[in-house]
Order: C-alpha cells, then sequence, then structure tokens
C-alpha cells in the first residue's frame, strides 16, 4: 500500500526518535496503534450496518467488489464467460441456403 522499505521505516524511525525523543516514543507508538484499532473498529461497524441495511437480498454482496481496482479486475481481467446467446449455434430454418460455387447471394433493396 505505502510501498515502505526497510531503509525508508529506519529513516522513519529516526525521525521519530528525533521529534519525540526516546521516552515519548513508546507513548506515541501506543496511541497510534489504540487510534488504528479504533479506526478499524469503526470500519468494520459501517460495514456491518450497511450490509444490515441492504437487507437480506444482498446478504452475498461483498462491499470490496465497488474499489476501483477490484472492480476492474473483476469485470475486465478474469475469464469472461461466453455469452450464452451468443455461444449458442444459429438455429437452421427454412430459408437458410448454401450458395454454389460462383454464385452471388440476392439483392435485398430492404436490407441497405
Amino acid at each position: 500500500m505505502f510501498d515502505l522499505s526497510l531503509t525508508k521505516l529506519m529513516v522513519l524511525a529516526i525521525i521519530a526518535i528525533v521529534i519525540f525523543g526516546p521516552d515519548q516514543l513508546p507513548k506515541v507508538a501506543a496511541q497510534a496503534g489504540r487510534a488504528l484499532r479504533e479506526l478499524r473498529r469503526m470500519a468494520e461497524g459501517a460495514r456491518q450496518d450497511l450490509a444490515e441495511g441492504l437487507g437480506p437480498e444482498f446478504q452475498d454482496f461483498d462491499i470490496a467488489d465497488l474499489h476501483p481496482r477490484n472492480f476492474v479486475r473483476k469485470h475486465l481481467f478474469d475469464e469472461l464467460e461466453p455469452d450464452p446467446v451468443i455461444s449458442q449455434p444459429a438455429a437452421e430454418t427454412s430459408y437458410t441456403t448454401t450458395l454454389a460455387p460462383g454464385e452471388t447471394p440476392p439483392y435485398d433493396s430492404e436490407a441497405t
């Protein structure tokens, strides 16, 4: 998500030690952890409230599908299912004929 490498984490740790000091850093880290847990709890509660509000018709609805990346991946990059209308062979009708070699098809003035 943030693409943090080991060197970037070390730089952030050094900056945090300089800004907060070694004695305050554990307290700040604990507060940040509690805030992150509270934020996750609130997001999960909102997700559950939305699922309850939508009702039983949408119980298999996944909110993660609304994320643009997941939406594109699901609808464009997944293996496409064949269209049942197109994949079925055309029904033979009485007006279907085969042309003899060299024969031109009849001209239909209403088709153009």
